[in-house]
């Protein structure tokens, strides 16, 4: 079985993942031990780079004592945003297959491996993780159930996405959609998934399918009941900034050519 699957990515050379961590002091050192597990399981030659989006706790210092010729720790002093983090961490991989997971462990990294698959499978531009996907094992609250599913009905209105589920944060791209969307993203925060699956369409990477995922809430959150309408707001208003760009400027379809612009801007 483990040769067949080796065998299903002879295709990647090197594979890099992203790992956005805020506030993680708690799980980071679990978090990289646990996906470095999983992608040594698999004989492609893989990167993992660990971006810390600020010095807010103890996260790049208990990071930094597991990095290695394979785990690359990066960080800076202010917090920037998820958006920020998962650009910044692209802007330091080399692979040819790039892809990001969320730190915390809320999605089992075995995940990867299965997205990687469907990637092979479908001769994919992009794969996304999928809590609809129907062999997904999920485990999620009622009241976020509910959350996404508005936001999900939203973003379909707006954007007419045919995947289903924009937000998890399991993705996987090919270099080439990489070099040409990426260095167009200008979302820092909430609304980056929805921008990096806005740009590849607006470019023509059509081929984006999702893949099943094993989710289960753990509870470790960064929104609280203080900054929970602050947050559902800014989401809403960093969307419809994406929907101005794509629908009514047409900023991401302005050039043929990716701009020259540094992509932790």
């Amino acid at each position: 079985m483990q040769r067949a699957i080796n065998k299903s990515f002879e295709n990647i050379k090197l594979l890099s993942v992203v790992i956005p961590s805020y506030k993680q002091q708690r799980t980071i050192a679990r978090d990289i031990k646990r996906i470095f597990s999983t992608l040594s399981t698999v004989q492609i030659p893989f990167e993992m780079i660990v971006i810390v989006d600020g010095f807010l706790d103890k996260t790049y210092d208990r990071a930094k004592k597991l990095e290695n010729e394979r785990v690359h720790i990066f960080g800076y002093e202010k917090n920037k945003g998820k958006g920020f983090a998962i650009r910044y961490g692209f802007s330091k991989a080399r692979g040819d297959v790039i892809g990001f997971i969320d730190s915390g462990m809320d999605i089992d990294p075995t995940g990867i491996i299965m997205l990687l698959n469907h990637m092979e499978w479908y001769n994919a531009d992009i794969i996304v993780g999928s809590k609809l996907h129907s062999v997904s094992q999920v485990n999620y609250p009622v009241e976020r159930k509910i959350l996404s599913w508005g936001y999900r009905t939203i973003t379909h209105l707006l954007f007419g996405f045919k995947v289903r589920d924009t937000q998890v944060g399991l993705k996987f791209f090919r270099r080439k959609v990489v070099d040409s969307v990426f260095p167009r993203l200008r979302e820092k925060k909430f609304a980056f998934d929805i921008e990096v699956l806005a740009v590849a369409y607006t470019l023509g990477f059509r081929r984006i399918f999702e893949a099943p995922i094993k989710l289960k809430f753990t509870g470790v959150s960064t929104i609280t009941s203080k900054n929970f309408w602050e947050i559902i707001y800014a989401m809403l208003l960093d969307t419809l900034r994406v929907f101005w760009r794509q629908k009514i400027t047409r900023y991401y379809a302005k050039t043929r050519k990716a701009p020259r612009i540094s992509w932790a801007k």
